[in-house]
């Protein structure tokens, strides 16, 4: 996979994917993988916001997003992106307010190109933690440990 920039962030790596003008997507990658310089000066917008975030969980995302999906995961990536920080929602209180079914919305976080900026990570089970980048255990669910411990500052 090519990415424009790659970000040692506390649990790895994230490799940043854009086109000149919008995030196209995030990926966690291991900790081996190591930085990346941006390639060009959108890129770099984007690793700079990520780096503030990590500084700061009130930091404010300003860069624009392009992730692609249905209609229906564009509506739960909007859905979770007015969920506050420090805040989570569970499957189905998203579903219920989406009129869909917690499933749908679970396969749609799953899907979710720009984890972190579009906050899946706050999207919980009724019972516990659910999952996370299509993972019930493991390093996914550390990350999403981490991700909202960081939220609770």
């Amino acid at each position: 996979m090519d990415y424009q920039a790659k970000l040692t962030v506390p649990f790895g790596v994230l490799g940043i994917r854009c086109d000149d003008r919008a995030l196209l997507g995030i990926d966690f990658l291991p900790a081996t993988e190591g930085m990346q310089r941006a390639t060009g000066v959108f890129a770099e917008s984007v690793r700079e916001q990520l780096q503030r975030y990590f500084e700061n969980p009130d930091f404010q995302f300003t860069v624009p997003l392009k992730p692609v999906g249905t209609p229906h995961q564009q509506k739960v990536w909007l859905a979770m992106r007015n969920i506050p920080r420090g805040e989570t929602r569970s499957y189905g209180e998203l579903a219920i307010a989406l009129k869909s079914g917690a499933q749908a919305v679970g396969q749609a976080c799953g899907a979710n190109p720009i984890p972190i900026i579009i906050p899946c990570h706050r999207v919980v089970g009724k019972s516990g933690l659910g999952g996370f980048m299509r993972h019930a255990s493991g390093v996914s669910l550390d990350i999403k440990r981490w991700l909202l411990a960081h939220e609770q500052r």
